[in-house]
C-alpha cells in the first residue's frame, strides 16, 4: 500500500510505502510522479539507502533536486511509514 505524503507546487506527487523488512533491514519505497504533457515523469527511491530506480523522464539535475528533498524529509517519511501514513501517525 502507498500513502500520500506531499504534493509540490508543480503538481509532483510523493507517496511512500509502509515500512518493510528486507534481509533484516528496514526499507521504505518512495514513489514520485510529475504530470507532463505526454503523461508522467516518474521515479522510485528506496530509503534509507537512497537507491533510485525506474527513473523515467526526469533529468539527472531533477533527480539531484529530488534527492535533496527526499534526504531532508527522510526521517519524517520513515516515521510515517512505520505508523501507516499521516492518517495513523503519532506526533512527529
Amino acid at each position: 500500500m502507498l500513502y500520500p505524503f506531499m504534493t509540490l507546487e508543480d503538481g509532483t506527487e510523493i507517496v511512500h510505502s509502509e515500512s518493510m523488512q528486507d534481509s533484516g533491514r528496514e526499507k521504505v519505497k518512495v514513489c514520485i510522479e510529475k504530470p507532463v504533457d505526454w503523461g508522467f515523469k516518474s521515479a522510485t527511491c528506496w530509503l534509507p539507502d537512497y537507491q533510485w530506480e525506474k527513473v523515467e523522464g526526469f533529468t539527472p539535475e531533477e533527480i539531484d533536486d529530488l534527492q535533496a528533498l527526499v534526504q531532508s524529509l527522510a526521517h519524517v517519511i520513515i516515521e510515517l511509514a512505520r505508523d501507516g501514513g499521516f492518517e495513523h501517525a503519532t506526533a512527529i
